[in-house]
């Protein structure tokens, strides 16, 4: 937003004592006087918290699973970026799979008006009613004005245009610009926690080993059922005696039979 403030100056020569209200427009070439002030409104904040597990990490180049189930690379990380760690601050260099990280944003938005009061003096050298007016200025250069639409000037305590200015009155002419600004600050916080170390085995739980199954032992010969002292009797000697008068008989035959052959 823009606004033009009039202010009061005292003439010169037949005019001297009279008040002159005078606002216009300014070119960059004129001898301008600047003066610039801020005013500050209640400032507002805004918190965002980001959170995520490195899941990946080669070198400087680290792959992050957000809170959401995101994946996010980040290439080529510097050693500036540190995480503040069980109170020391941790680097790419000292980052670990499965560390989780926590990123806090504070965002703080302050509205303000920044005001510009722009000022030149001079001396009327001519003047073109209504729109403009060229003006001596202190170091003897003529500089020409654009009167805005509807300006009003007060001479000897009575309103007027730009028609009741006249050669050599000498006006100092005020362009005060307000300009609303917001200033945006961004503050970074970051924390991580390590992943936690495998657990040791207990001392009082022994440790189980899987191990082949062993071979059975061989059956001893003693382990098997003893032998009896006699064997049973289960058959008679018949046979064998009988076995034995067939063998004998055959051979008499055999010995008849020679003594036959030779006679």
């Amino acid at each position: 937003m823009k606004s033009f403030r009039i202010s009061r100056t005292t003439l010169s020569g037949l005019l001297v004592g009279s008040a002159l209200c005078f606002a216009f427009s300014l070119p960059a070439a004129a001898q301008v006087q600047t003066q610039t002030t801020e005013a500050s409104g209640a400032p507002t904040r805004e918190v965002t918290i980001q959170r995520g597990e490195i899941v990946y990490l080669n070198g400087r180049n680290v792959i992050i699973k957000m809170e959401d189930g995101t994946l996010r690379h980040f290439e080529n990380v510097p050693d500036s970026v540190t995480f503040m760690v069980d109170g020391k601050p941790v680097n790419i260099h000292n980052a670990k799979v499965g560390m989780q990280l926590q990123r806090e944003v504070v965002k703080t938005s302050t509205p303000k008006v920044v005001t510009t009061v722009e000022t030149v003096t001079g001396k009327v050298w001519h003047v073109t009613p209504p729109h403009t007016v060229i003006l001596t200025l202190e170091n003897g250069e003529n500089q020409k004005f654009n009167i805005p639409d509807g300006q009003k000037f007060t001479i000897n305590g009575k309103e007027t245009d730009a028609f009741g200015l006249k050669k050599g009155m000498v006006v100092s002419a005020q362009r005060v610009t307000e300009e609303p600004v917001t200033m945006v600050e961004q503050e970074y916080k970051r924390t991580g926690k390590m992943p936690p170390p495998p657990p040791a085995p207990q001392a009082d739980v022994p440790i189980l080993v899987a191990a082949a199954p062993a071979a059975p032992a061989p059956v001893e010969a003693a382990q098997a059922e003893q032998k009896p002292e006699k064997l049973p009797k289960t058959a008679s000697d018949l046979p064998l005696i009988g076995l034995l008068g067939a063998l004998f008989c055959a051979l008499s035959l055999t010995a008849t039979a020679i003594r036959k052959l030779a006679s």
